[in-house]
């Protein structure tokens, strides 16, 4: 998947006062939520942004919310979850004598709930996220690991964001059109050269488009900030796709690097303007795609490696960075049926 995994934090203290600070680093850190005995949790709520699981015990169902703490102590304990998963929002999960094989299982077999499995290390972190490649939904670390701790197994969590394949395509055709309006998307994450986002006119052959991490001779930086094409463009986002003139503050957005690794930002800002453009054709073996994107010398395409290639520059021939879709799309979804886009 290309999404973030969860990072849940499990608080312990024997006052708010001690409670509070490790509910604050959680925020300041970015954790999912926090876990915190019942008497703490409207407090928790208070102070941010963050989901927050009230814990009345140590197993069963909390507040009617559908969430459980399960110890997989035994193969009955592990079909006890498989069930619960059918119905259950997340399933915590710990191992009292730790087996990749009960893991795995539940990974595999487990129905709607997601599962956030309890880690003692960054190595045990590493397993979790990454057993039978799709791994746990994310994992839940105790508030003893500090905050040192914390900025730690946030990283190794980030880095498991995802990665999708891209292909290398040929470059067929570069042709001025008219004008028309582009897009242009400024998101609250600064990016860096190689980095992007998925664009193309159809939803099986998407380039990748660069950001503005590169300065010119005429304009500096803006790593925010990709010039994504015209209007009617689709751009790539986790499962789904979205034209570009759909896009407004506050979305998600997919941030793709020329190595397939991928992680998530949000749009701050989307700007539409009358722009002259230029069409991009390429091809991979019997594939064809093109792009539409801004006719101007700070707009690149990426190449194999990381390099930007300005369109201003870019010619039959060239090598660029694409993504191929198995699906035609139908409002944004996935779905099998005849479906020419060209």
């Amino acid at each position: 998947m290309w999404y973030m995994k969860e990072i849940w934090l499990l608080t312990k203290g024997d006052n708010w006062e001690e409670v509070k600070e490790q509910v604050k680093d959680a925020i300041e850190i970015g954790f999912t939520g926090v876990v915190v005995d019942e008497p703490y949790a409207e407090k928790a709520r208070k102070l941010g942004r963050i989901g927050v699981i009230a814990r009345k015990g140590i197993k069963g169902k909390y507040n009617g919310t559908g969430v459980y703490f399960i110890d997989i102590t035994s193969a009955d304990e592990q079909l006890k979850a498989i069930e619960l998963s059918s119905d259950a929002s997340y399933l915590f999960l710990s191992f009292s004598d730790w087996r990749i094989i009960p893991l795995e299982n539940l990974i595999a077999m487990k129905k709607n709930a997601k599962l956030i499995a309890e880690v003692n290390n960054i190595d045990d972190a590493r397993v979790v996220l990454t057993t039978l490649e799709k791994g746990a939904d994310g994992i839940a670390v105790k508030s003893d690991v500090g905050r040192e701790g914390m900025l730690e197994f946030y990283r190794i969590v980030s880095e498991q964001a995802g990665k999708i394949k891209l292909s290398t395509a040929v470059v067929e055709e570069v042709r001025p059109l008219g004008v028309g309006e582009r897009v242009c998307v400024d998101t609250v994450t600064l990016m860096s050269v190689g980095e992007g986002m998925l664009v193309g006119s159809s939803a099986g052959f998407m380039f990748l488009v660069g950001s503005e991490s590169e300065e010119s001779e005429y304009v500096a930086s803006r790593p925010f900030r990709v010039n994504a094409g015209c209007v009617s463009s689709y751009v790539k986002v986790g499962e789904k796709t979205k034209y570009l003139a759909e896009l407004k503050a506050g979305d998600e957005v997919e941030i793709v690097k020329h190595d397939g690794s991928v992680r998530k930002s949000y749009v701050g800002r989307v700007k539409i303007e009358r722009r002259p453009l230029v069409l991009v054709r390429a091809k991979v073996k019997d594939s064809e795609g093109v792009v539409i994107l801004q006719n101007a010398e700070t707009i690149k395409l990426v190449a194999p490696g990381g390099k930007h290639v300005s369109v201003a520059e870019l010619k039959a021939g060239d090598e660029v960075l694409v993504w191929l879709g198995e699906k035609a799309r139908h409002f944004g979804v996935g779905v099998d049926e005849y479906i020419l886009e060209k």
